[in-house]
């Protein structure tokens, strides 16, 4: 292997997605492996890791697989090169910014379910020390 392909193990180990999952992003249209190999491996590069990373960190968010793939397909195009127009640019940029606010959303609501976490596991220690025998010297 020339080092710009990468076997599927490697992959898995680089985004801790399982092959599982990874054959599944592939199955639904998500990440497409670049290349195969003459045995018939999947050969995936930078890019296709780059692509599993941002699934997997929509995923705890809460956004479904057709808006991964959604927002996958907006940000191949603004990455194409191609020539947009101005107004399909501007759409296109509006897509993304919606993922993004609706991230930043999710990301406040799971502070705030974090915060609550901690204080629940904060007051059951307090309880636990008050009602612990004291300890004998």
């Amino acid at each position: 292997m020339d080092g710009k392909h990468m076997q599927i193990g490697e992959v898995a180990a680089r985004t801790e997605l399982s092959l599982r999952t990874i054959r599944h992003y592939e199955e639904t249209g998500l990440v497409v492996p670049s290349a195969r190999s003459q045995g018939g491996f999947r050969l995936y590069t930078e890019a296709d890791v780059a692509r599993l990373m941002v699934v997997r960190r929509m995923k705890p968010l809460g956004f479904t697989l057709d808006q991964m793939r959604d927002l996958l397909e907006a940000t191949d195009r603004l990455d194409a090169g191609t020539d947009l127009d101005a107004d399909e640019r501007e759409a296109l940029l509006e897509r993304v910014r919606s993922y993004q606010q609706a991230a930043t959303e999710q990301v406040e609501k799971l502070r705030a379910q974090l915060a609550r976490a901690e204080d629940f596991a904060a007051t059951l220690g307090a309880r636990l020390e008050q009602k612990a025998p004291a300890a004998r010297a």
